[in-house]
């Protein structure tokens, strides 16, 4: 058994441990309402489908599964800084948390939903880094008709702490040219590509590179498939920031885990506390970000 999960933890038979793509410990998930699956590294959900359904998360084919380097779709957990270090140019991007090996500490069956929870805790290596401080953080995933995801984030320092989290996740789409975001319409929005931007009365529609920031929102989002007629229904609690992304024609080209013409399946609307949002915890204090994904 993989030293990501305790020797005494049972399985229930809907949970398996494999090995996935370059020799990483998954967990998979087959469930009466929905298949899942997760990798140990990151506790990076890659998949979800309810049951007779389609995939509803996209991953890329072009993905390396390499030591190191962090997977390309999914849903990576971004944690405890979002995007570049502010002041650490070595630092890895969006954090560690997505590249370090999560903890499988319990795995259940709730009716017809399975439940899973990660762990993952300060190191010797996490404290030599960027953010140097002690923390516990848990990540529950519910598998079933509908994915719900919390990662709960514990300050074990005895210092005041602050950080940024994101679950980054990519949903599939048939065609991004006939997708659209809404629910943000009133929301003004920082364009990363030029500057601050008023906020909009109709939803998000794709005709170019797309990377918004919204902050000071608890919007629930739809993300309608108008080439398939499927809406994915992103409903949240204890997050204050909401980023949609597609990296259109150029950035796939340029990025060496992404294949050129893949941003034509995917979009990203991403469950984040970042920037003006971040989230700050007093010792021994904890928060709680969750999201649920539901299909109609």
């Amino acid at each position: 058994m993989s030293a990501a999960i305790p020797r005494t933890l049972e399985l229930p038979s809907s949970v398996e441990l494999g090995m996935g793509e370059g020799g990483l410990a998954v967990v998979r998930v087959f469930g009466p309402a929905a298949t899942a699956e997760v990798y140990l590294r990151g506790a990076h959900v890659s998949a979800w489908a309810p049951a007779g359904g389609t995939p509803v998360i996209w991953m890329s084919e072009q993905s390396e599964f390499a030591p190191g380097i962090p997977l390309r779709g999914g849903v990576p957990i971004c944690f405890p800084w979002f995007a570049g270090h502010p002041t650490d140019a070595s630092a890895p991007s969006h954090g560690f948390a997505r590249l370090a090996d999560w903890q499988l500490v319990e795995a259940r069956e709730a009716g017809d939903d399975v439940v899973l929870v990660f762990q993952l805790t300060d190191t010797e290596a996490t404290r030599s880094s960027a953010w140097p401080h002690r923390f516990e953080a848990r990540y529950t995933i519910t598998v079933g008709a509908e994915l719900t995801l919390s990662l709960q984030v514990t300050n074990r320092d005895s210092e005041t702490v602050t950080f940024e989290e994101a679950l980054h996740t990519y949903f599939a789409v048939a065609d991004i040219r006939q997708t659209t975001v809404a629910g943000l319409e009133g929301a003004p929005f920082i364009d990363r590509l030029s500057g601050a931007k008023p906020a909009e009365s109709t939803p998000v529609r794709f005709e170019a590179e797309t990377d918004r920031i919204y902050l000071n929102t608890t919007a629930t989002t739809t993300v309608t498939d108008a080439a398939t007629d499927r809406a994915i229904t992103v409903s949240t609690q204890g997050s204050a920031s909401t980023v949609v992304w597609n990296p259109w024609i150029d950035k796939a080209a340029a990025m060496a885990d992404f294949g050129d013409d893949e941003y034509t399946g995917m979009v990203c609307v991403e469950t984040c506390n970042i920037r003006d949002n971040a989230i700050t915890l007093a010792p021994g204090a904890g928060h709680a970000m969750t999201v649920r994904y539901s299909v109609a």
